[in-house]
């Protein structure tokens, strides 16, 4: 083996890591060493730069926990995890188009009946969302789970709201045998991406926006389907044309219909205040028709 120089050493350490039985991770790990080579041959860093980014690693890293994911949130801002979700939802035009995770969802939300409040307590404006989840073919997906997460009227998430003792701005709703849901939530404003951490150390150093538009999380799934993880956006929002993370996709924009006070909302009450109301069907892939297209 020839000694290392700086020119041989790309290729020295190439070699060295080609020797994996599996071959999915040597492919993966053989791409990963080129083209960190090749980034650092770019920038040629000083050692001062390169401790830097060690530590700015090391502090992205000790943020995270079971309700905020940094690195996520470092992803999101890079352009890399839209990139990743449109690789692996390359499914048939006509099905609802995912976008990012983002880094708040909370697992295990508390089951809601249809139609039930999932921001009893939280402050905003009254919104409710209608719609049926079904398939390319129209068929109805009875018993879809759709899992919802979102700000609250004040634009903050479940994390980032302190004194709350359990679920906050979240719940997991089921389509009807219709595939019909109703949902009632409060109207989600457009916020600022987390800036009291490592990534937003580096956005304070850009001009680029941190901000993201007004938008309701969804996970949709069902037995037979792929699953769907995607946003509703408010149609005219703020931000809808700049969104820091890159999530925005045109069939995703929807109205937030302001009714006003005493209207009477899709669960039969009428309404003393203004409300919001949100209508969208969300359409499911079948497994077979995605491995057959």
């Amino acid at each position: 083996m020839p000694y290392v120089t700086e020119r041989t050493l790309t290729d020295i350490a190439l070699e060295r890591w080609s020797d994996i039985p599996d071959p999915r991770l040597k492919e993966v790990m053989t791409a990963l060493v080129k083209h960190v080579h090749a980034f650092v041959r770019e920038i040629e860093p000083t050692q001062a730069e390169w401790a830097t980014a060690i530590d700015f690693l090391t502090r992205t890293g000790k943020m995270c926990d079971e309700k905020r994911q940094e690195f996520v949130l470092f992803s999101d801002v890079l352009g890399v995890s839209m990139l990743v979700d449109a690789i692996n939802h390359r499914q048939s035009s006509g099905a609802t188009p995912s976008t990012v995770e983002g880094p708040f969802h909370v697992p295990n939300a508390p089951p809601m009946a249809n139609g039930a409040n999932m921001a009893a307590n939280a402050p905003g404006i009254a919104c409710f969302c209608v719609g049926k989840v079904r398939g390319l073919a129209g068929e109805p997906v009875a018993g879809a789970t759709l899992d919802l997460w979102q700000t609250d009227g004040d634009g903050l998430y479940e994390a980032q709201r302190p004194g709350i003792d359990g679920p906050w701005m979240r719940g997991i709703y089921r389509a009807q045998p219709d595939g019909s849901y109703l949902i009632r939530t409060v109207a989600p404003i457009a916020y600022t991406i987390p800036m009291d951490g490592t990534v937003g150390e580096l956005m304070n150093r850009t001009n680029m926006s941190h901000m993201r538009p007004a938008h309701i999380h969804f996970a949709v799934n069902a037995p037979g389907y792929h699953g769907l993880v995607t946003h509703l956006f408010q149609a005219g929002g703020e931000w809808i044309n700049d969104d820091a993370v890159y999530g925005v996709k045109e069939p995703l924009i929807v109205e937030f219909k302001k009714m006003p006070a005493g209207s009477k909302a899709p669960s039969g009450e009428i309404m003393n205040e203004p409300f919001y109301l949100v209508s969208y069907d969300f359409v499911l892939e079948r497994k077979a028709q995605a491995a057959a297209a």
